[in-house]
């Protein structure tokens, strides 16, 4: 069950990974994609994909019994990339309700959404893949 469970885990933690990979990099190839038309669509989808996979990850992540320092990047990942929705939809919130028709801006939620959940994204993911690699590379050594 636990080989189950980290298997899973493990999975949907590198299809996040790749999902944001295509996240961030989909503005660079907007313009090469014939399909691009329904990108808001697609986009869409993505995000809600990428939400559930996010929130999967952390409770697996949760349930599983592991090292601490592995637990801390793997939730992490999770919740910077649950957060990263969440934020942005704030941030829409908050403008739309109190700075909408006014001089300023809201900014906070936009920071966090675009700057801040992002860069811990990339943290946990990296602190994970050398967990991940150290745990094997000890595997394969013994």
């Amino acid at each position: 069950m636990k080989t189950k469970a980290l298997q899973t885990r493990n999975v949907i933690f590198w299809v996040l990974v790749v999902i944001f990979a295509a996240l961030v990099a989909s503005p660079c190839l907007a313009n090469r994609w014939r399909f691009w038309e329904y990108k808001r669509l697609l986009l869409a989808v993505i995000a809600v994909v990428f939400f559930a996979l996010a929130i999967a990850l952390l409770v697996l992540t949760a349930k599983l019994k592991e090292p601490l320092i592995r637990r801390i990047f793997f939730i992490l990942t999770g919740a910077s990339a649950v957060c990263i929705p969440i934020f942005a939809i704030l941030h829409n919130l908050v403008y739309g309700l109190f700075f909408h028709g006014k001089d300023g801006d809201e900014a906070v939620f936009f920071i966090l959404a675009v700057i801040v959940c992002p860069a811990l994204f990339v943290l946990g993911a990296l602190g994970s893949i050398v967990l991940l690699v150290s745990a094997r590379l000890r595997k394969k050594e013994s």
